[in-house]
């Protein structure tokens, strides 16, 4: 096993104006399940693969343990990596397919019959190691997939969008499995997806990368708490977090006709600027009989224990309405409001996010 460590490592694509990854500083504990995640284009992939050493590291340095393997070919690096499509030979049976690494690398044959074999007893895979990919469906040729990274018993496991050709259940069903093997092999892992739900039920921390820069790394809970910035809060989270901006007042930001409270130390942070963003969860909301956030409820999702409010800002026209932020509430589905109606929404004080909209930054964050 080993640490990974990225040492402000920056790719730079030849005719492009702006790095692809700029100067990611990231430490990766022994053993540890680190997730990056991140829209399409933010340097998730191009981080991954100047790991696998698939891409040229430009500036600073990459270490495995306590090894350089910033300039080291891939096969010197003793990394495993499991692609999007599998990879897999289609001419090749699945114990062949799980042990043609170990083969190329002049592993005695009844080693690699034997780690094939202790792989594919861990994946469930026994029945299937005389079939050729083709006679597999979806999650079986992912698990080959895996089964052929585990049995290198690498230091480092790396993963990119594993789950992205499977159908929604399977990739639910199959991601417990990953994040449970892989505290079972305790082999550190770095795994890509642009998936936030993904993420944060899989990694022991995950990264958050956006226009090649890392946002913020921390536990899945922490993230969710604790965004440092509109990007995180918005990003983490489904449904995603309401950002509302409003006006500074005294006591708090108004938005429409209703002021919601911030504390004063908070405000005084925000000196120079007249207005701010709001963030509340959809989960944080509570309706109201009396005071609080109007809301015109345009959409009612009823999901059994829950229901989802969509509207927004009482008060506004018809056109307004339009290009009008939409706002997400949730709450209990016993007795919803009516599509149409105007619903007050109160939350507490504790669970109001407050960000800069020069900055983006968050002024509550612990």
């Amino acid at each position: 096993m080993a640490t990974v460590s990225f040492n402000e490592a920056t790719r730079v694509y030849p005719g492009t104006d702006r790095p692809a990854v700029d100067k990611l500083d990231l430490e990766i504990g022994d053993g540890e399940f680190v997730v990056l995640v991140g829209p399409s284009g933010c340097g998730k992939s191009t981080s991954l693969r100047m790991l696998a050493g698939l891409e040229e590291v430009n500036s600073g340095s990459i270490t495995i343990g306590d090894r350089d393997v910033t300039h080291l070919p891939p096969k010197d690096r003793d990394i495993a990596m499991v692609f999007q499509n599998y990879a897999l030979y289609p001419h090749m049976s699945v114990a062949d397919n799980m042990g043609f690494a170990l083969k190329m690398a002049n592993v005695p044959k009844a080693e690699r019959q034997k780690r094939v074999q202790e792989a594919a007893a861990l994946l469930g895979l026994e029945d299937f190691l005389g079939r050729k990919p083709k006679a597999l469906s979806g999650g079986q040729r992912q698990r080959v997939a895996m089964g052929r990274a585990i049995v290198r018993q690498p230091q480092v496991f790396l993963m990119d969008e594993p789950l992205s050709n499977l159908d929604a259940k399977l990739r639910v069903s199959t991601r417990t499995q990953i994040a449970a093997l892989q505290s079972r092999l305790g082999v550190t892992t770095v795994y890509v997806t642009h998936d936030q739900v993904e993420a944060m039920t899989m990694g022991d921390r995950v990264a958050v990368m956006k226009d090649g820069v890392l946002q913020q790394v921390a536990s899945p809970l922490e993230l969710y708490d604790n965004p440092l910035n509109v990007f995180v809060a918005g990003f983490i989270g489904s449904p995603a977090m309401n950002l509302i901006d409003g006006k500074i007042v005294e006591g708090g930001v108004q938005v429409g006709d209703f002021t919601v409270p911030v504390p004063r130390d908070v405000l005084a942070k925000a000196s120079g600027e007249d207005s701010l963003t709001i963030g509340i969860r959809p989960e944080n909301f509570e309706l109201s009989d009396g005071d609080g956030l109007g809301l015109d409820v345009a959409v009612l999702e009823e999901l059994g224990a829950d229901a989802y409010l969509y509207g927004t800002l009482a008060g506004l026209d018809e056109d307004e309405k339009l290009t009008a932020q939409q706002i997400v509430a949730r709450i209990s589905s016993r007795r919803p409001p009516q599509r149409g109606a105007t619903v007050r929404l109160t939350m507490k004080e504790d669970q109001v996010h407050v960000f800069s909209k020069e900055t983006g930054d968050a002024l509550t964050a612990v």
